[in-house]
């Protein structure tokens, strides 16, 4: 066994327990973290398999973007775990069901495009332009095929991207009553007369007279007791 099959087995194994922790994490941002570890291996495999644009997308966009805003949405929404938990073991049987369907299907559609005759063909028409091939940026190439014939819907996916922005931002957006905001129109409204008021008021006023202090005497049990002045 060469390295590379080696680093695709590690990074393979290692993408299988961040999807599993995935899913049976109690904390979300726990999850949200093992997720962003996935992420990393698959882009690790795909830059053995010679697809350098996928792995720096996937690490740029959904590490670096989408992962971020999932884990400040989850964050700041403050999820009761227990609540949402509650009823999870009842349902297990039957999400595992469905889980275990979908499973069977990809294995059968990955395994019998496998099996088929094409791939052998496809590879031994490409063996005689290897050279050629090898000069050809693949980068290059999905860029020119995105920005060209898959215009429209690379629009489309960035309109959807930053319609979900902006309601992240109004799901986490809330009124705090210990915070002091400004609200900018009534600060355009405002007129001279509303910030300030003159009174007229005398330069010099009288003190106002304060009353004699009372003698307090020290025995709590005698409140009523006179006050005797020595005279020397």
């Amino acid at each position: 066994m060469d390295a590379k099959t080696g680093l695709f087995y590690l990074f393979s194994a290692v993408m299988l327990f961040a999807a599993f922790r995935v899913i049976t994490a109690r904390n979300p941002v726990h999850a949200a973290l093992y997720l962003v570890l996935a992420f990393f291996q698959a882009a690790g495999i795909w830059l053995l398999l010679q697809a350098e644009f996928l792995a720096i997308a996937l690490v740029l966009v959904y590490v670096g973007a989408v992962m971020v805003l999932f884990l400040f949405v989850v964050m700041m929404l403050d999820v009761n775990i227990d609540s949402i938990r509650v009823g999870f073991w009842k349902n297990f049987p039957l999400i595992g069901a469905f889980g275990a369907i979908i499973a069977l299907e990809m294995s059968w559609v990955l395994i019998g495009n496998y099996r088929g005759t094409e791939i052998p063909k496809m590879v031994n028409a490409v063996a005689p332009h290897a050279d050629k091939l090898a000069q050809i940026s693949n980068t290059k190439e999905v860029g020119i095929l995105l920005y060209t014939q898959y215009l429209y819907p690379l629009q489309i996916a960035a309109v959807i991207l930053l319609v979900a922005i902006i309601a992240a931002i109004a799901l986490t957006l809330r009124q705090r009553k210990d915070t002091k905001s400004v609200n900018a129109a009534d600060q355009v409204r405002v007129v001279a007369r509303d910030r300030m008021q003159v009174i007229k008021m005398k330069a010099t006023q009288e003190a106002a007279p304060t009353a004699a202090p009372e003698a307090v005497s020290d025995r709590p049990d005698d409140k009523a007791a006179p006050v005797v002045e020595k005279k020397a």
